[in-house]
């Protein structure tokens, strides 16, 4: 620990040289030293201009303020702190500030009382407006105080406004800085809003005014503005430790490798991104090193959204892909299994952040923790974090200080228009009573309309919707005997599942998260949101749900076989799958995606396609599971859903990471590593391999493109590939893992291609017929049915077809069928 305080003292003494080498020069620039007629440097690198060298003009827009020395200051206090301008109850005096380049501003605002001619400063109540939004309302400065906000401004001018809260009451201000922020400091896009019922986007973070609370420096010390190209302070984080013997502080001496598209020095200077604290496992044995690492920041008001961001840069790792860890705020997981080698163009002690949107708790605090993720090597887990910073969302519901006040005839307009929709909605009521009578007979029509699937295996009778599916704690804790850890089959993030049977003899697996914890929530509901929507042959269904006592568990129809996963590596139960049942599974999984992309209007985008996540039932019909973080498609005049990544690394859409766009290619992507996982039976991560070959997609790509694809081909299936199947798989594969989502196939190309390999392996020949593809290369087969995922003219009851898809194929690739 002390060789650590060396260093990080050490490589700080120099770093304020180079901080400034690069600096940033702001379109907008103001620095003005109130109540002065001189100019006054600070920090010896900015000068602050006096406000009072012509009265009403300049940066006053009047002259009805009073100038104010102080006449006995500390000896210490700066001098910028030793004059303020003080407005009077009655005083209409604003700062007028042109702006020349509208977007994203810095207001900073230094409040040091003192007493001077009649008036005491710390006695001062008053209220601060930016262009008419109140940042400040009620305020009073008892010792110096630096308030800086974050906002918008779409005007050519900034006012700022110094309101007493009472009529003969003033406030004041010591010195006000104003400039622009550089571009995309804060972005609209990929910002969480992290809660206990769910994580989704936050939009438009732009718009928003932001005050900052806290900007720590984590496992580094205290940085001034000298040290930062924004001017900004960090304070040192020991202060908030939760636990202080959890963390230990690192430190490099190596400067930042910024990265295009990453953080910049104006997001945090070097000096954040060269210290951190990680997890301290020197204390705890190899079987204790899964812990957290928190910090507890007081920020006041309690169930106020704040924005958190988060800056990481990995300078623990000798290598790349050797750190995975979670993030948590309030407790709520809000970034699982993060990567920094992906996060930052694979670069090794490359910067970046993460931005989320969070409410403080009920004691009016902001708890952030890192740990280990389960994909860690338990000898090597880890985690570390960099920098926080922490700012108060003042508008939730959007900008205000952005423009000026509107026109008195919008006013106008949104009355009439008010009592308009005032109007429309009591027409509507008057219709819902009036149709209330036929409710009942059209209830399983609209059902139907709406996508919900009726079971008749409920705890309380039959029924429609979310009703129908659930089932009672009791029920579940009888088919599980309470749970018994014999009846464990697998384990997640979300929690264990177990093997049951219900009382009408029916077996499931129930999976049911954590007791207690409300983590997972939103996953539980899009699951249900989803599977109560779909049936198909090659989707696992969803039997029920119960959400009794504060559970959250999922019932499933039991897939005796398991994950695909188990069958191709890490277990020495199940025998090795022979290169045809890999095809036939292949093919049932791209079956089950091509209905969901194309079976709605919109479609349905998984977003975690894994061989985890395709699951086998007691005769290897493959079937696609967990919609936990399933998505609807984009709109007919969308190409895209914006949205803040999730899915599994390894598996990841990197295009979809890199912009944060959604499409059903990202789907392809990753079932593309799925078709390389069947193929060479290896993780799709395997960080303890040499680095060149820990990515499968990389590295099987790698031996694709040069043609030699059969030298990572399983051992298990030598001999059995036919070469020119092997050829079309890898094109299959190589085209799914496109760089960019307009250059890969769609799951219905891709699962005609797949059919193409099976027929080359020669499953013609042995006469097993197979279901049927709708519209493969351009032949018109029976009307799709997207209920069924097939023709419906060609359908048997169970989902199977009545004609062949090497029926198809032999009319297209033999000479008896043309």
């Amino acid at each position: 620990m002390a060789f650590s305080k060396i260093v990080i003292l050490f490589y700080l003494s120099l770093s304020p040289f180079n901080a400034f080498s690069a600096s940033f020069t702001p379109a907008d620039n103001y620095l003005i030293n109130c109540g002065s007629t001189a100019n006054v440097s600070f920090f010896s690198t900015r000068l602050f201009i006096g406000d009072d060298v012509r009265p009403g003009s300049g940066f006053l827009s009047s002259d009805r303020s009073v100038s104010l020395s102080d006449m006995n200051p500390d000896p210490g206090s700066l001098v910028l702190y030793r004059t303020a301008r003080v407005f009077r109850g009655g005083s209409s005096s604003v700062y007028k500030l042109g702006v020349a380049k509208n977007g994203t501003h810095f207001v900073r605002l230094h409040f040091s009382p003192f007493q001077a001619r009649n008036f005491d400063l710390r006695s001062a109540k008053f209220r601060v407006l930016v262009n008419g939004f109140p940042v400040l309302n009620g305020f009073s400065a008892k010792s110096v105080v630096v308030k800086e906000f974050v906002l918008k401004i779409n005007d050519p001018f900034m006012e700022i406004s110094f309101i007493s809260m009472e009529p003969s009451g003033f406030g004041f201000v010591n010195a006000i800085e104003v400039f622009s922020a550089p571009k995309d400091y804060i972005i609209d896009q990929g910002t969480k809003f992290v809660s206990a019922n769910f994580v989704q986007e936050f939009w438009n973070v732009s718009s928003r005014v932001l005050e900052t609370v806290h900007r720590i420096n984590v496992g580094g010390l205290k940085l001034t503005p000298f040290n930062d190209t924004l001017w900004r302070s960090w304070l040192v984080d020991e202060d908030y430790l939760l636990l202080k013997s959890a963390a230990k502080r690192v430190a490099t001496s190596h400067s930042p490798n910024y990265q295009t598209g990453g953080a910049t020095r104006e997001i945090a200077p070097d000096n954040v991104y060269m210290t951190a604290q990680e997890m301290n496992r020197d204390n705890n044995s190899e079987l204790q090193a899964r812990f957290n690492v928190s910090w507890g920041f007081p920020v006041g008001i309690k169930g106020v959204p704040h924005l958190v961001r988060l800056h990481f840069c990995d300078i623990v790792s000798p290598s790349l892909n050797q750190l995975y860890f979670n993030v948590f705020i309030n407790d709520y997981l809000a970034y699982k299994d993060v990567d920094l080698s992906t996060l930052t163009f694979h670069v090794l002690a490359s910067p970046v952040y993460i931005d989320f949107v969070a409410e403080s708790d009920r004691s009016g605090m902001m708890k952030i923790s890192v740990g280990p993720s389960d994909l860690s090597n338990p000898a090597r887990s880890n985690a570390i974090l960099n920098g926080v910073e922490i700012m108060r969302v003042l508008n939730p519901g959007g900008s205000r200080a952005a423009t000026r006040k509107k026109n008195i005839v919008w006013v106008v307009v949104g009355s009439v228009f008010g009592g308009l929709v005032f109007l429309s909605l009591v027409f509507l009521f008057v219709l819902c009573i009036c149709g209330r009578s036929n409710k009942k007979e059209h209830k399983s029509k609209r059902s139907e309309s709406t996508g919900w699937i009726s079971y008749s295996r409920t705890s309380g009778g039959t029924g429609n919707g979310y009703d129908a599916l659930r089932i009672s704690f009791a029920e579940i804790q009888s088919a599980t005997n309470n749970f018994e850890r014999s009846l464990v089959i697998g384990m997640g993030g979300f929690g264990m599942v177990y093997r049951a049977v219900l009382s009408d003899n029916t077996k499931v697996a129930v999976k049911r998260g954590v007791p207690g914890s409300r983590q997972g929530l939103p996953e539980f509901h899009t699951e249900i949101t989803v599977l109560s929507k779909i049936r198909h042959r090659h989707l696992v269904s969803l039997v029920g749900f119960c959400e009794e006592q504060s559970e959250m568990i999922l019932v499933y129809e039991y897939m005796e076989k398991g994950p695909l996963k188990s069958h191709l590596y890490g277990s020495t139960t199940n025998p090795p799958l022979s290169w045809k049942q890999r095809l036939e599974i292949c093919i049932g999984a791209a079956r089950g995606l091509h209905y969901l992309h194309t079976g709605f209007a919109q479609g349905i985008i998984h977003r975690d396609i894994k061989s985890t996540n395709i699951l086998l039932d007691d005769n290897y019909v493959a079937k696609v599971a967990d919609f936990g973080l399933s998505r609807s498609g984009p709109c007919l005049d969308e190409t895209h859903v914006s949205t803040g990544v999730k899915g599994s690394f390894g598996y990841l859409d990197p295009e979809y990471f890199r912009r944060q766009q959604l499409t059903d290619k990202s789907d392809v992507y990753s079932f593309g590593v799925v078709l390389f996982e069947v193929l060479c039976a290896r993780p799709a991560v395997h960080p303890l391999l040499a680095r060149e070959q820990v990515n499968l997609a990389e590295w099987a790509m790698q031996w694709q493109k040069k043609g030699m694809l059969d030298q990572i081909v399983d051992p298990n299936l030598a001999g059995q590939i036919d070469p020119n199947s092997l050829k079309k798989f890898g094109e299959t594969a190589e085209k799914c893992c496109a760089d960019y989502g307009v250059d890969r196939s769609t799951m219905g190309d891709v699962l005609w291609n797949l059919e193409h390999v099976l027929q080359l392996q020669g499953s013609e020949s042995e006469g097993e017929p197979r279901e049927g593809s709708r519209n493969i290369a351009g032949l018109e087969l029976a009307p799709w049915d997207p209920s069924s995922g097939s023709n419906t003219e060609r359908d048997n009851a169970d989902g199977s077809s009545d004609i062949s898809s090497s029926q198809v194929f032999s009319q297209l690739m033999t000479k008896e069928g043309r």
